[in-house]
Formats: structure tokens, C-alpha cells, sequence
């Protein structure tokens, strides 16, 4: 069953769809999706990006810092926002979330203004990807009262633990898809403790997801994140969020 939260600790989503290389873009692609999107994200900006890769080699790992410009689109709040890049479509919403069933149609409608504007040949990577930001009272908790996701420490080990980061991948669609979740310590405020559960599912298999089956998949991905969040986190942590039953 599906669990709805008066609450919700989600401070950003965001839907990306990455196209192969033999899909033809050019540079009257963001001004054709404008167009067909500017009656909802009628602001429009042009930013410089900067993106980490890793690369294993053979004597080791190396990082590769792309840049890219992307123009954006946002609502009038700047709630939330499409993003256009070569071959990018980003649609991201941040704090507050307007569930699913209000940003499930964003995406809709921006995956469908590419396919009218190009002919997407291929997807690369489809994400659908959700940071939580939650804060606990006091500046001890003990993790195992609110989440199910924690690093394991054993008994001959100090127990009060300065900082850590937890991660896991689990597979998905006989591999076709994975989700990483990661945990984390945040700066605090006010005597709270706070973390960030990031929980990123993702195709995992280029090329293994067809253009017409692409939001079949994000539906898919959505229930999926759905499930691994309620996997993370106790009823103790529901009742901070306020169920709403």
C-alpha cells in the first residue's frame, strides 16, 4: 500500500533522461521545447555546468570535470524546473513536494515535448532520484529507532561515531536497473541531528529501455523508490511525518 505523508522529508526530486549519441540535437532544440513548455515554466536562464566523472584505469582511479551549458526552465515559484542540455532533459522539483500524482505530469508533459521536437533514437540512462533531508531531535540518536538503512558497528568498536557514510546498490529487472541508496550525517541546527537518505534508481543497462516505454519505466521507478524509502525507516520516523491515513 501506498503511504502519503502531511510531512514528506523529500527536499529534491528530479527525473533525467540522457539520449544516445545518434540522436540528432542541435541548438534550436531548447527553443522548440520552450515553446511548447513555456505556458507552465515560463522563466527561462542559461547556466554553466560542471560535472565530476570517475574513470577507472588501469593504475587507478582519475576524475574528468565536464562542463556544459544548459538552459532552464522554471515556474513561476521556482518550484520546480526543466533542464535542456545535448541530449538532457532534467526535470527537477524541490521543498515542498507535491507528491507524485503533482509531479508525475511535469514529466509527462516535458518527455513528450522532446518527442515532438527530435526523434529520440535511444535512451542512454533514464534516473529518477529522491533526497531526503531528516532531522532528528537531540544530538545523540540511536540510528536503529528510525532507520531499517544504518552502518552495522560491532561491539569491540567505539560506538559513538564522529561521521559515516552508508551505501548500497540493489539490482533490479534482471539487472537492468539498480538503485543506490546512500545515508549520511548533515550539518544540524538547533540542537537537532540530521541526515540525508539519497535514493537514486536508475538504468543500469544503456539501450535496454525503448523511447516509447520510457515513462512505463519512470512509473515503475517511482514504486520502486516508494518501496526502498518505507524499507529504510522505522514507524517511529512515520509518525514524525505524519502519515496520512
Amino acid at each position: 500500500m501506498v503511504r502519503k505523508y502531511a510531512k514528506p522529508p523529500i527536499v529534491e526530486a528530479v527525473c533525467e533522461f540522457r539520449l544516445t549519441h545518434e540522436t540528432q540535437w542541435d541548438l534550436t532544440v531548447p527553443g522548440l521545447l520552450y515553446e511548447e513548455l513555456k505556458a507552465s515554466f515560463p522563466q527561462k536562464e542559461q547556466r554553466v555546468i560542471q560535472e565530476v566523472e570517475l574513470i577507472q584505469k588501469p593504475e587507478g582511479w582519475s576524475q574528468q570535470i565536464h562542463t556544459s551549458e544548459r538552459v532552464i526552465f522554471f515556474t513561476e515559484d521556482k518550484k520546480m524546473l526543466v533542464q535542456v542540455a545535448p541530449r538532457l532533459l532534467a526535470i527537477n522539483v524541490l521543498k515542498p513536494y507535491p507528491h507524485w500524482e503533482g509531479f508525475k505530469p511535469r514529466i509527462e508533459m516535458a518527455w513528450r515535448s522532446l518527442q515532438a521536437a527530435i526523434e529520440v533514437q535511444g535512451l542512454e540512462r533514464i534516473g529518477l532520484r529522491y533526497i531526503n533531508h531528516i532531522e532528528l531531535p537531540g544530538q545523540s540518536v540511536q540510528l536503529a529507532e528510525y532507520f531499517e538503512f544504518y552502518p552495522f558497528v560491532g561491539q569491540r568498536l567505539p560506538q559513538q561515531m564522529a561521521s559515516f557514510l552508508v551505501g548500497a546498490e540493489f539490482s533490479y529487472a534482471d539487472g537492468r536497473d539498480r538503485c543506490r541508496v546512500q545515508l549520511a550525517p548533515f550539518p544540524g541546527s538547533g540542537g537537532k541531528s540530521s541526515f540525508m537518505l539519497d535514493i537514486d534508481y536508475f538504468l543500469a543497462q544503456p539501450r535496454a529501455v525503448k523511447s516509447e516505454e520510457a515513462l512505463a519505466w519512470v512509473e515503475e521507478a517511482h514504486s520502486r523508490v516508494e518501496e526502498v524509502f518505507e524499507g529504510c525507516i522505522t514507524d517511529k520516523l512515520r509518525e514524525m511525518f505524519e502519515e496520512v491515513k
